[in-house]
């Protein structure tokens, strides 16, 4: 009992020491960000701080409109997702239809293929449909989710089907049983969902890299990597911690406010 009670402790001591070292970089940024121009690289410990490198990131480029895009994005490709997934996912789990156990395969497949192998022929569609730079553009490849559609799928099948039955003896249609019973149980999975949604498509840099030619169609991701690029050659570090700590933060913020939430809604939904 002492034996395993120590290799515990160890263990825990481990996660302790990998959370340092990942916590490394970001303070580096932090520290860097709020640091005058001209001690930021300097070694040993200093008390001098500024706000200068945020109030000069802020208008050396846009972004404000960065920061509209991607939220508009984020928002409109969750709400749809939630739609899609939740209409699919209550197809696979209570509506039986030819051929279900090939197509819900077929959904599944759909989470291993990488996105990067999509990305031709994705460009190519939206050349046709002439919607390259365009917030459109950007969102349309993400409005279903495999990943949503067998997660909620997951979550449906544990409703017990004698609800359903109740509410059809009451009148209500699928639709009605859908959305006043199955949706209102499911929270828990929403809420996963949700953050994974929203994490990927704020972080998504690639794909709108590829799509967009205009500020005002550039989301946070692609206009820091923008700016970073211009503001290197002249080694502005201090800028350029300043900007990506504008873009992390939001999403920082989010998870150290809904870190409890965050954990729990992954256990609920059955993610080990």
């Amino acid at each position: 009992m002492l034996v395993l009670f120590t290799k515990l402790k160890l263990g825990r001591w481990f996660l302790y020491l990998f959370a340092l070292l990942w916590l490394v970089p970001l303070l580096w940024v932090a520290v860097t960000a709020f640091r005058p121009k001209q001690i930021a690289l300097s070694p040993g410990f200093s008390l001098e701080f500024t706000l200068q490198n945020f109030a000069t990131v802020w208008f050396a480029a846009p972004f404000s409109q960065y920061y509209f895009n991607t939220v508009i994005i984020v928002i409109c490709v969750f709400g749809v997702q939630m739609v899609t997934a939740t209409m699919a996912a209550f197809a696979f789990a209570r509506v039986g239809f030819a051929g279900k156990p090939i197509v819900l395969l077929l959904f599944l497949v759909q989470m291993m293929v990488p996105a990067d192998v999509l990305i031709f022929p994705n460009y190519m569609v939206l050349k046709e449909l002439e919607l390259l730079d365009t917030k459109l553009g950007i969102m349309l490849p993400y409005f279903a989710s495999a990943f949503g559609i067998f997660l909620l799928r997951q979550m449906f099948m544990t409703i017990p089907p004698e609800l359903d039955e109740a509410a059809a003896m009451e009148g209500c249609s699928k639709w009605s049983i859908l959305w006043r019973i199955y949706f209102p149980l499911a929270r828990p999975s929403y809420i996963a969902f949700g953050l994974v949604s929203v994490s990927y498509q704020w972080n998504n840099f690639v794909w709108p890299l590829i799509v967009t030619n205009s500020v005002e169609n550039r989301p946070l991701t692609v206009g820091l990597a923008i700016f970073a690029q211009s503001y290197e050659i002249g080694a502005q570090w201090t800028e350029v911690s300043a900007a990506t700590l504008l873009v992390i933060a939001p999403l920082m913020a989010g998870f150290l406010l809904f870190q409890r939430q965050f954990m729990n809604s992954f256990i609920h939904s059955g993610i080990k």
